[in-house]
């Protein structure tokens, strides 16, 4: 589905990641793992057409994704849920979701608008508050369910653990999981390693701007070079 290839990418002259590959398959849950300033953020950048690579190459169900606009990514079913959430704050509820169709899947709003108040019933109860009112585990429901407003092919969703509570973070990840379950393929960038791997198909580990190590995610879990410099057990 996805297939990256030796992407070199950064931010000026400075090159954040050194030559990643990576794959995502249809209805998987593909984790990519790292630390703070590993390139998490950069891959995502990149695959959205945020930045552009340096070099490297990458396809999206057959076709090259690399000199694309962002719009055009959009309209191929690559949608990106931004780390730090990024709702409309002085927009209400329903006017963020709605935005979410702006590009892709405005034909059928009203039926990916019941999807969606399907998996965050909340979010329902809250159409006309304002989303700048709403708790940090509302607002990423908010962005989410504005992700799948677009009818996502592939949904890739930057740190939606960070901030959170340990309870919520919990029920973040049980409702990631429900919406993979529904046949959603989803291209995962976490520090919450443990979590994580647990409902992940395969991972990637990022040290370096390089993959160190990756795996089906249940052996990377017991892996004890993982758990011993990633997962501090």
């Amino acid at each position: 589905m996805l297939e990256i290839r030796q992407l070199h990418a950064g931010y000026g002259s400075v090159e954040i990641l050194r030559g990643i590959d990576l794959d995502v398959g249809q209805g998987e849950i593909v984790a990519v793992l790292g630390s703070n300033g590993v390139g998490k953020s950069t891959l995502n950048n990149n695959i959205s057409a945020l930045y552009r690579p340096f070099a490297g190459s990458i396809r999206f169900q057959g076709q090259e994704l690399v000199g694309l606009s962002s719009s055009d990514i959009v309209r191929r079913g690559v949608i990106h849920v931004p780390e730090g959430r990024r709702v409309f704050p002085n927009l209400n509820v329903l006017e963020n979701l709605e935005l979410g169709s702006l590009v892709r899947g405005k034909a059928n709003r009203a039926r990916n608008l019941e999807k969606v108040v399907g998996i965050f019933p909340r979010l329902k109860e809250r159409f006309t508050q304002s989303a700048g009112t709403l708790s940090g585990g509302e607002q990423q429901m908010l962005a989410i369910g504005r992700g799948l407003m677009s009818e996502p092919e592939l949904l890739i969703m930057d740190e939606p653990s960070l901030g959170l509570s340990p309870l919520l973070v919990e029920e973040m990840f049980a409702l990631i999981q429900r919406i993979n379950r529904e046949g959603q393929s989803i291209l995962l960038m976490e520090q919450n390693a443990v979590q994580t791997l647990a409902i992940a198909h395969r991972g990637y580990i990022i040290e370096n701007g390089r993959v160190a190590m990756q795996g089906v995610a249940s052996e990377l879990a017991r892996d004890p070079e993982l758990r011993k410099n990633y997962l501090g057990l």
